[in-house]
């Protein structure tokens, strides 16, 4: 009996010993997640992954994800604070960090991607380009690419025509989209997502650009009177996890992490067009409408004209406009843009 019970003290001190070491081995990471703001992507499928971070991985990884916009950072400094160490995992404000790298701003140029399915092709293109650039400036790793959707125009004035808004304050959020709205003779104003609800109901600004999902999120068909579908920009984003808290996994830890991102990245794709033709008749007043809240817009319809100009874009005002930029802090950007997406859109 004394060596049954020696026996088992000594099993019991071993689990004592292995258990503070077992806990150790669980991996902690920190993120950094899309603004609360911007609606039904952040709140239905990113929250939920990085909640359920270990389990959509199969790895011991837990990790303390907190939205932007409660963190007291703003979207523009994402890839600052990662080069810092200050968190391991982004989920990338593309457009909105272009200033920092605008190498990334090759995936989202005004009129390049009106569509999902040429949103894609662009992302599967120019995605290499954009990770090498991201680990050789800021020591991160891009690991998915997805989109928002869509963007298009609300107006609390009336438009029958994308030309309707010469003369008239656009909110924009990044250079592209501003030298665009140049272009067709309105007046863009530079404005964060968070401010442009009020700045509409104020009359600081006439129209603003958004996708219809967050619109509708954020409560912008109650200050506008109309909505013009047309897709400037695809929101593009992406998450990208520092170099460091790569390194610190073993390379089948690398790949399942990277196909838990695949998969993720697949599932934001998919539920983004559902949420786009859905936000676009909750806005409307139109049925369907299952993820949102009827508004009462008027609907313009798209011309051949609209598309026409926001095709244009791409030679006359994006292209030129961010490779004379990108250019200048990466010699051979625009080079690299040439020989990857050009191909992939049918630009020679």
């Amino acid at each position: 009996m004394k060596t049954i019970c020696r026996a088992a003290l000594a099993v019991a001190a071993a689990l004592a010993v292995m258990l503070p070491a077992q806990a150790q081995e669980r991996i902690k990471f920190k993120a950094i997640g899309q603004p609360l703001a911007t609606g039904l992507i952040q709140k239905n499928k990113e929250q939920p992954f990085f909640e359920h971070f270990a389990e959509r991985t199969g790895l011991p990884i837990d990790v303390d994800y907190k939205p932007i916009d409660t963190l007291g950072i703003k979207d523009t400094e994402q890839l600052r604070v990662m080069k810092a160490g200050l968190f391991d995992i982004v989920s990338l404000r593309v457009s909105q960090n272009s200033r920092d790298e605008p190498t990334i701003l090759g995936l989202d140029l005004v009129g390049a991607s009106p569509d999902y399915a040429t949103a894609r092709k662009v992302s599967k293109a120019y995605f290499d380009t954009v990770d090498a650039r991201l680990q050789q400036q800021f020591n991160v790793k891009l690991l998915g690419i997805w989109p928002f959707g869509p963007q298009i125009l609300f107006c609390k004035k009336p438009i029958t025509k994308l030309a309707d808004v010469k003369g008239l304050k656009v909110r924009v959020y990044d250079q592209n989209l501003a030298k665009f709205i140049e272009l067709v003779g309105g007046t863009p104003v530079p404005l964060s997502f968070a401010d442009t609800h009020q700045s509409l109901s104020l009359g600081v600004v006439d129209c603003a650009i958004t996708g219809p999902s967050s619109a509708n999120s954020a409560g912008w068909p109650e200050v506008t009177t109309h909505q013009l579908p047309v897709g400037f920009q695809m929101a593009t984003n992406g998450y990208a996890i520092t170099m460091k808290a790569w390194n610190s996994l073993k390379p089948d830890q690398q790949v399942k992490l990277k196909a838990a991102f695949d998969a993720q990245t697949e599932e934001v794709w998919k539920y983004s067009e559902e949420l786009f033709q859905d936000a676009l008749n909750c806005n409307a007043g139109k049925d369907p409408c299952t993820t949102g809240k009827k508004f009462k817009l008027v609907n313009v319809p798209v011309t051949p004209a609209d598309l026409e100009l926001v095709r244009s874009a791409v030679t006359k005002v994006s292209l030129p406009v961010w490779a004379e930029v990108c250019d200048k802090s990466n010699p051979d950007c625009s080079k690299n843009w040439h020989a990857t997406v050009a191909p992939a859109l049918g630009m020679k």
